[in-house]
């Protein structure tokens, strides 16, 4: 074996090494600090120190809350809440924004379930991934002929919204989730297989 050869074999398992350590480190570390976040939190509180509690507690409390609030007694008091949350001008906009985005994701009234490939302009080949999130724009005054798709951003979780033609508009047969990594991912996320459950 060549020196070059050699320095280039080497070169390629360090390269390898990164990329099967980086992810792994940061993936790692991002649990490490939410873990010890979600511990420091009951540190007031508890004068013992166990490893998880904090975790442990906040997956029991949010629990709790999501029985209690289908629970019939509860519903009166959330509707209430719901109701005095959305009297406050400023309050609800950033309650009902971020309550609509979390419903969005999670819950019965999922949103982010119609993934398409949108053209962005009608004369070029220019398209971009994103989901449609609402068909009818009646209610801000938009004729029939379009829909609201959203698209995420590469790398961060943000996006845009955008107020399309229903021709620019192609549904993609593929699994929603897999379509918000590939964007978010920058498109180097792999997907699953379609046929798979």
């Amino acid at each position: 074996m060549t020196k070059k050869s050699l320095l280039k074999t080497i070169t390629t398992y360090f390269f390898r090494g990164i990329l099967i350590t980086v992810p792994l480190t940061i993936t790692i570390y991002v649990i490490y600090r939410v873990f010890i976040f979600l511990d420091g939190l009951l540190e007031d509180v508890i004068t013992f120190d166990i490893p998880g509690l904090g975790l442990i507690t906040l997956i029991g409390v949010l629990t709790l809350i999501g029985i209690l609030g289908s629970n019939i007694l509860f519903q009166p008091l959330l509707n209430k809440a719901n109701e005095l949350l959305n009297r406050v001008p400023l309050v609800k906009t950033i309650y009902t924004a971020i309550a609509d985005l979390v419903t969005a994701f999670v819950g019965t009234k999922k949103k982010f379930t119609r993934p398409v490939l949108v053209k962005m302009v009608s004369h070029s080949e220019l398209h971009k991934l994103g989901f449609i999130t609402e068909d009818d724009l009646e209610q801000f005054g938009i004729d029939d002929g379009k829909v609201a798709v959203y698209l995420p951003h590469s790398y961060a979780f943000s996006g845009n919204l955008y107020i399309v033609p229903k021709e620019n508009v192609t549904p993609i047969d593929a699994k929603a989730a897999d379509v918000m990594k590939f964007i978010v991912s920058g498109g180097v996320a792999q997907v699953s297989d379609r046929n798979e459950n």
